[in-house]
């Protein structure tokens, strides 16, 4: 395997990272209703801030990566839901689907021999494909650390450490 090969597996495998903690799926699965909007003691976020957050964000990566009409958004207004609880149970499922379909573009982005990583995006600043994705997988793991930690809280967490 040459090593343009060998670092687009390591980065998409790290997209999709499930060795060390749980995934984006396995940190949604399950979590009632009733507490997707509610905030834990002591802490400044409920699950439906940060699975929206999460959402909003990396499809924000998504869109620099891809669009030469991107617009940036404004911080932090723009990056996280104005409401604790989701609108309806259909937005929750749209955030998690589309969450998960921004997560494949990525996915694809990272595998595709065509894309040179270390080129800088061509309506960026300096920004690199290889630095975006890198971002999208920090990013999303603290946040799902964070969901992970929210729902131990509110006593929805049975999955593993």
């Amino acid at each position: 395997m040459d090593r343009d090969h060998s670092l687009r597996d390591h980065l998409t495998r790290l997209l999709g990272w499930r060795d060390a903690h749980p995934d984006f799926a396995a940190a949604v699965e399950g979590i009632p209703p009733p507490l997707r909007g509610r905030v834990p003691e002591g802490l400044p976020y409920s699950p439906w801030q940060l699975v929206e957050h999460l959402r909003i964000t990396q499809h924000d990566i998504l869109d620099f990566c891809r669009n030469p009409n991107y617009v940036e958004l404004d911080w932090p207004e723009d990056y996280w839901p104005p409401a604790c609880e989701p609108p309806s149970d259909r937005a929750w499922d749209q955030s998690t689907q589309g969450f998960l379909q921004d997560l494949g573009a990525l996915r694809a982005i990272a595998a595709d021999p065509t894309i040179d990583l270390l080129a800088e995006i061509p309506h960026g600043s300096g920004q690199t494909y290889l630095r975006e994705l890198l971002l999208a997988a920090d990013h999303n793991a603290y946040h799902l650390g964070q969901l992970v930690a929210v729902r131990r809280l509110l006593g929805a967490w049975s999955g593993k450490p």
